[in-house]
């Protein structure tokens, strides 16, 4: 289910989240959630047991516990993120973290993850199960497609499309207009001037081809 920010309140008074994946980035997704008074039942994913800032650890994910509960694929690969989705029975919701700015006139799809202190501008379209990570800036107009991971503090110009499961690296900046194809890699730092086919893997200043 999606929500604008005005329906963010009634969603924090009226919902309860599971997260399917207990690792690193749930941590985030985690704290995330918690620091705003959600509830959260209990995190599936057969590595972890006990708990985690005092929310139990249950193991492999089990589609029958607390059906009532929206869930979130709290784990950072692209990859891993779009089989656990693939896998995941409940319903899904998204994150927005109270220090981000989200435009009334974005979009975001169903089970995103708007991280700390992140912007996202008027007419962008933010797809299912993107992670817009610390910091990160969307600005107006851009097309970010599902599973994508936009990194800490990356800067995406007006008008940039980026496509399914794509990684844009820590810090990376893509200029307005840039398109960025499937599953490619933008590296840590780099300035992307021009379009990136599917698949590809770029860094530098100006971005190239490994």
């Amino acid at each position: 289910m999606e929500k604008t920010p005005l329906q963010w309140k009634n969603f924090v008074e009226t919902f309860e989240v599971v997260l399917h994946g207990g690792g690193e980035h749930a941590r985030v997704v985690l704290d995330c959630l918690l620091d705003q008074g959600i509830k959260v039942k209990g995190i599936f994913d057969p590595k972890f047991n006990g708990t985690l800032f005092g929310i139990p650890q249950l193991g492999p994910y089990a589609p029958d516990k607390f059906r009532e509960a929206s869930a979130v694929i709290a784990i950072g690969d692209n990859s891993t993120r779009k089989k656990a989705a693939e896998q995941t029975q409940h319903g899904f919701t998204t994150v927005i973290h109270k220090s981000s700015l989200v435009s009334s006139r974005a979009k975001i799809g169903a089970g995103s993850m708007i991280l700390h202190r992140t912007v996202v501008q008027a007419q962008s379209d933010v797809g299912e199960h993107v992670i817009v990570n610390t910091g990160a800036q969307i600005d107006h107009d851009c097309k970010i497609g599902d599973f994508v991971h936009i990194g800490p503090g990356a800067v995406l110009c007006g008008t940039v499309q980026v496509g399914e499961g794509a990684l844009i690296g820590a810090a990376a900046v893509v200029l307005p207009g840039v398109k960025v194809g499937k599953w490619a890699v933008i590296g840590a730092g780099s300035v992307v001037t021009s379009d990136v086919e599917p698949g590809a893997v770029v860094y530098g200043n100006p971005a190239k081809p490994k």
